[in-house]
């Protein structure tokens, strides 16, 4: 099984180019301002300017008003807009205006959560299973703690679907081997710190992930 990678929050020329030689699947820019991750529509041109068309950019978002879907679409050219936070119905309406793939966050703690991915059908095209975090924690996702994998074995996943959530050159083979994610996603286990990507483990991450 051929596995896509997402390097998520991208902020760099060289971060962006280690993961396109790494042989990526997808690119994510972050526009969510509270992030160390999140960057700026001037800086979402530069980066999204070399990604060659086979590379898909990811504009991930957290209930986000139209002004800013706009504006992101068109500074980081985005193919696909990744929703966290967002009620179903939102989804459908950002999806309905934005005219682009749209993406789920479903957060995951207890297989309760699962059932969450039922609602977005309809409303999204694709299901990005994350870890929930606590309701007062001040990101959404790129904390770096996972879930656990076993509650997607044998899940029938409604539709396609990826992981992300603490996904590290040092658990990436376990998290593909009880899951069968067909796609996975990583952001603070490619990092040096906190928003500070590291060309060698992103190398490193893609070469695990595409090499199972």
């Amino acid at each position: 099984m051929s596995v896509k990678v997402k390097i998520c929050g991208l902020s760099t020329p060289e971060t962006v180019n280690a993961a396109i030689k790494g042989g990526a699947s997808h690119i994510g820019l972050n526009f969510f301002p509270p992030s160390p991750r999140s960057i700026s529509f001037d800086q979402a041109r530069a980066l999204a300017e070399p990604i060659p068309g086979h590379v898909r950019r990811v504009g991930v978002f957290v209930d986000p008003c139209n002004a800013l879907l706009d504006q992101a679409i068109d500074a980081g050219q985005l193919d696909i807009v990744q929703l966290h936070k967002t009620n179903p119905n939102r989804v459908a309406a950002i999806r309905e205006l934005c005219g682009l793939e749209t993406w789920s966050a479903i957060g995951v703690r207890t297989n309760d959560d699962l059932k969450a991915a039922l609602r977005h059908v309809g409303a999204a095209d694709f299901l990005l299973y994350d870890t929930l975090q606590p309701d007062d924690a001040a990101l959404p996702g790129g904390m770096g703690v996972r879930f656990d994998w076993n509650l997607l074995a044998g899940f029938a996943h409604p539709l396609p679907w990826g992981l992300a959530g603490g996904l590290s050159l040092e658990n990436i083979g376990e998290a593909i081997r009880i899951t069968g994610a067909p796609l996975v996603d990583t952001s603070s286990g490619v990092e040096s710190g906190p928003g500070i990507k590291d060309v060698d483990k992103i190398a490193a991450f893609l070469k695990a992930a595409t090499n199972l």
